[in-house]
């Protein structure tokens, strides 16, 4: 059982609440639309921190062997239940993505749609060595968070493109950072949030 303070408990109850959380939109982000109809997100995916699973169900619509982990498991729930309805073979798994190798997971495609800026200095250390203790030599990350662009102030933690290249210095190779919005459900106004969608291969 969770403590009531802990991380896992407070993104239950984020999940479990009547309203859903402002970055479940009940679609894929467009971004990432986009890249499955290029048709990159495919063979073994692993969708970090896929929330309701939006993101690893659109991969496995493009053929892709999907799973989808989550601290949260009314997330995972919720997800499950998409996948049913659609007849869909995406996977969903309660889990740590600071610690995805305890999973006994592999894959050659990363999915990370706002998860990356939540974290601090010390845990996206622990959030990149996690990536890499389950993503093959060669594969690919697509990680889309927060700009260091963004004005708002409902925006939790600005990335800059200088803090991404340093997080993943060792080991990776990052092949682009570009300009991307993220949908939202509205927040005083605003219906979208400025990001960046960066594509890191795995050396």
């Amino acid at each position: 059982m969770s403590e009531p303070d802990s991380p896992t408990t407070r993104w239950d109850q984020i999940y479990a609440a009547s309203d859903p959380p402002p970055w479940d939109i009940g679609r894929p982000q467009p971004a990432f639309v986009r890249l499955a109809d290029r048709g990159v997100l495919s063979g073994n995916v692993l969708d970090a921190g896929c929330g309701t699973g939006e993101h690893a169900l659109l991969a496995a619509r493009h053929g892709a062997d999907a799973v989808g982990v989550d601290l949260a498991a009314a997330a995972i729930e919720q997800a499950r239940a998409k996948a049913r309805a659609l007849g869909l073979s995406a996977r969903f798994v309660v889990g740590d993505a600071l610690n995805l190798s305890a999973l006994g997971l592999r894959c050659d495609t990363i999915i990370d749609s706002g998860l990356f800026h939540v974290f601090d200095e010390a845990d996206r250390k622990r959030y990149v060595a996690s990536l890499a203790s389950v993503l093959d030599h060669g594969g690919t990350c697509y990680l889309m968070c927060f700009s260091d662009r963004e004005p708002a102030e409902w925006v939790p933690r600005r990335v800059s493109q200088d803090e991404l290249r340093a997080a993943f210095a060792d080991g990776w190779t990052v092949e682009s950072i570009t300009a991307e919005t993220i949908q939202v459900l509205p927040i005083g106004g605003h219906t979208e949030a400025q990001t960046w969608l960066a594509v890191i291969s795995r050396r």
